[in-house]
């Protein structure tokens, strides 16, 4: 006696699934590194640091982390500037450094995740 099995593939739907579940974790590495490189930002009146703000283009999976100052790309990229202990110049760069592993940990605990699903 033979057995059939039907099998359906879902192909696109999981497609769809690791797409969302990578920009979920986009969205949660973006954060996380905001929430570390404000460990680092020049800070006199903190309003530098509360312009910080991530943004994901779901669409192209890109995220970004930013400052809306008017001073903030000069704050980030002249090395010449003194800065209170702890705090430093290239603050968000050096942050994205240090954190990518953490980055890339964020969007690949999202993918299994919906793999698992």
């Amino acid at each position: 006696m033979v057995r059939r099995r039907r099998l359906v593939w879902r192909g696109r739907e999981v497609e769809q699934n690791v797409r969302d579940a990578a920009a979920d974790g986009l969205f949660d590495a973006a954060e996380h590194v905001l929430e570390e490189a404000n460990r680092t930002i020049p800070h006199e009146e903190g309003v530098m640091m509360r312009s910080g703000q991530t943004d994901v283009d779901r669409t192209a999976l890109e995220a970004t982390v930013s400052y809306d100052t008017p001073y903030a790309r000069y704050q980030h990229e002249e090395l010449h500037l003194r800065h209170d202990p702890g705090r430093r110049a290239k603050w968000l760069e050096l942050t994205m450094d240090e954190r990518e592993r953490a980055v890339q940990e964020y969007v690949a605990d999202k993918i299994r995740q919906a793999l698992r699903g």
